[in-house]
């Protein structure tokens, strides 16, 4: 009898010991449950915000990942999940796009080409003739003055050499035009490093040229030539353009630098661009402004003032005027305000696919006496290119 009560005891003792040691365990499950952790930082170690309650600044537009918090119960695939950033693009590069860019500006300027052939290859070169040549070169928005010089210079030709076959007048055309467009003017782009610190490119034009887009296709040039970019959303004034701007940088890694309370001072969002791109050791900072009326003086005061604001941290050493060249003779008296200024060192010729008046480029140089630097010929996020002068004359005369 004893030894049957000694087992019945023994029994209860170990589901005791069962039931013990299954709670605990429910008691621990359920508080690991209720606890969480924050992922680590680089390097295995909490990040500094982690840490003192701090906040890394980083520049606008640069992609960035914020740190999670993850249960320790989660499954282990979300555990695991990395954010992942967004994907850049690669531009095209500039010397890769100049035969396909060359060939849209022949389909889009072979008016000029054509009548001019037309007329000097026909017999009987009298006044009647030299008139519609000329009148067709003034069409092209060439200029009086440059026009009349190309006219004499025709004239001298074919009554010197008595030849009027399509080939010789072709020649003849291509070097006149190619004088008049001067290869000889510096058009590089300043967009290297200068004595320590990064370029300045302020970019100026009246409204509805295209200049955000032009800034945002400028950095991609630069970027597919192996440059650091630092955007600036000067252009305070219209709601639209610094996400414009912004999102043209996101796509290739340019960070943008940018007010977030609309009309806030130009001046003081292209002084800190110029600032946080020596702070960042990048090449070049490009510094879109606000589109404005060049008979607007009040305007056009402002654009001053950001250059002097600027120029009080670093020198400009590049200012690109963006003009249409559908806007003829127009935009020749908008350039000449501009340069009083803020002295232009170069022009942007949007729109140039769009029309048949190539002779913009020769009139914009002699007016303002700088060069052509960089032409659009599209809609496309790779539509512009460095203007190159005998390209432009081939495809004049294609």
């Amino acid at each position: 009898m004893s030894t049957l009560l000694e087992n019945i005891w023994l029994l209860i003792g170990l589901i005791s010991l069962v039931a013990v040691g299954a709670l605990a365990a429910v008691v621990g499950l359920v508080r690991g449950r209720g606890g969480k952790r924050r992922d680590l930082g680089p390097g295995g170690s909490a990040g500094r915000g982690a840490q003192d309650g701090t906040e890394g600044r980083v520049a606008p537009g640069t992609p960035t990942s914020s740190p999670t918090l993850v249960e320790s119960g989660a499954r282990d695939d979300i555990a695991a999940a990395e954010p992942t950033g967004p994907v850049l693009e690669r531009p095209e590069s500039p010397r890769g796009r100049l035969q396909r860019l060359r060939a849209r500006l022949a389909r889009s300027n072979t008016a000029l080409g054509k009548g001019l052939l037309a007329l000097l290859s026909r017999g009987g070169l009298d006044e009647d003739t030299w008139e519609d040549v000329e009148d067709t070169l003034l069409s092209s928005d060439l200029g009086v003055e440059a026009s009349a010089e190309l006219v004499e210079s025709l004239k001298t030709r074919v009554r010197v050499d008595s030849v009027r076959d399509e080939a010789t007048v072709r020649a003849w055309l291509r070097e006149d035009l190619l004088r008049l467009v001067d290869p000889s003017m510096d058009r590089r782009v300043a967009a290297s490093r200068i004595e320590g610190r990064p370029a300045v490119i302020l970019v100026v034009g009246v409204n509805g040229t295209g200049k955000t887009t032009t800034v945002g296709k400028l950095a991609r040039v630069l970027v597919a030539e192996d440059r650091d970019v630092v955007l600036g959303a000067a252009d305070t004034f219209r709601a639209a353009a610094a996400d414009q701007l912004q999102t043209w940088g996101e796509r290739v890694g340019v960070p943008t630098i940018r007010s977030d309370r609309e009309g806030a001072d130009p001046a003081a969002v292209a002084y800190d661009s110029v600032k946080a791109a020596t702070e960042m050791e990048a090449d070049v900072v490009l510094i879109d402004t606000a589109g404005r009326l060049h008979n607007k003086a009040n305007l056009m005061d402002e654009l001053g003032k950001i250059k002097r604001v600027v120029e009080k941290q670093s020198p400009i050493d590049e200012v690109l005027l963006v003009l249409d060249a559908t806007t003829g003779q127009n935009g020749l008296r908008q350039a000449e305000v501009f340069a009083e200024v803020v002295a232009v060192t170069g022009i942007v010729l949007t729109k140039l696919d769009g029309t048949a008046k190539g002779g913009i480029v020769v009139a914009v140089q002699r007016k303002l006496g700088v060069p052509v630097k960089l032409i659009g010929l599209g809609e496309g996020p790779d539509d512009l290119a460095p203007f190159d002068p005998d390209a432009f004359v081939d495809a004049l005369l294609a």
